[in-house]
């Protein structure tokens, strides 16, 4: 008799096939939820690094949060034979986006690291495209051979844990830094400035930054009242002062990047923290025109 099948497999699969569909399930499954939980868990991070892939500032954040859901929705998926076919859909789906947007970006972001994953620097080049594809080729063994699809409900729910893990996780963040202490003093001109008091508005950048720059000719047409701000070069320090006098932007400077990045949450430049008091009340990651002013207006620092 023919043996009987069901969708893309049939009910009893050779030692050899089952073996593959596995280990390329398993495979992809730790490389999706890797990099899925690794968004979902730095949302303002992830935002940052979307943002340097090109994606609008405006929406990057958002797509941190959605490709993070979706990423780790995979890769439960895949770890679970009932919804296999599913995530390995899914997976597949995400790669080959991620591909083409990638093709069509190729000469702006050739030799970026693409931030796929963390602690491994991936470039965008030839390896990039050929690793991808062969990650690609794992979603179809994973789905070609896995059982058909079932339960629809309990798939549905996976889906609305990982959603609320999502926004509880980005409201943690959001929370726990809002509230965290500056360091009391940097160093201003050789002498010790205080953060301590008041309202102070931090801007790291680069000096040979044009985005830096054009953000930093729009703030200096902003009106800061009582607002000090404080410029923190993160590279070539010894050109922030004419970068302050090109863009007029009228701030002091503090070469004490190091002191202040990690209690600050510093990712990319540009980059903004506003202190009240000498604690952190807000980041500011967006510096695409018109910003940053409507957001410095909500935040009270400008008028």
């Amino acid at each position: 008799m023919a043996q009987r099948q069901t969708g893309l497999s049939p009910l009893e699969l050779p030692g050899w096939k089952t073996a593959l569909n596995w280990s390329a399930a398993l495979l992809l499954a730790v490389l999706f939820l890797i990099s899925g939980v690794w968004k979902i868990t730095d949302a303002p991070g992830a935002a940052v690094r979307m943002a340097e892939a090109r994606v609008p500032q405006s929406l990057s954040l958002l797509a941190a949060l959605t490709f993070g859901v979706t990423e780790t929705l995979a890769g439960a998926f895949l770890l679970v034979p009932r919804f296999r076919r599913w995530g390995a859909m899914l997976a597949g789906l995400l790669l080959a986006a991620f591909l083409i947007y990638f093709a069509v970006n190729y000469a702006a972001l050739r030799g970026a690291d693409c931030s796929c994953f963390p602690w491994l620097k991936r470039v965008v080049g030839p390896g990039f495209f050929a690793a991808d594809g062969l990650m690609l080729a794992l979603a179809v063994l994973a789905g070609v051979w896995s059982k058909p699809p079932a339960s629809l409900r309990s798939a549905v729910l996976v889906c609305a844990a990982v959603v609320v893990f999502a926004l509880v996780s980005y409201g943690v963040d959001v929370t726990r830094a809002n509230g965290t202490p500056a360091p009391a003093t940097v160093t201003v001109d050789g002498k010790p400035y205080s953060l301590a008091s008041g309202r102070i508005f931090l801007f790291f950048f680069n000096p040979q930054c044009g985005h830096c720059f054009d953000s930093a000719k729009r703030m200096a047409q902003l009106h800061w009242g009582d607002t000090r701000v404080v410029a923190v070069p993160v590279d070539v320090p010894q050109y922030a002062g004419t970068f302050l006098q090109m863009t007029g932007l009228n701030a002091a400077i503090t070469s004490d990047f190091e002191l202040l990045r990690k209690p600050l949450g510093y990712t990319a430049y540009p980059y903004g923290v506003a202190l009240r008091n000498g604690r952190r009340t807000a980041s500011v990651t967006n510096f695409d025109d018109p910003e940053p002013a409507p957001t410095l207006k909500k935040l009270g620092l400008v008028q």
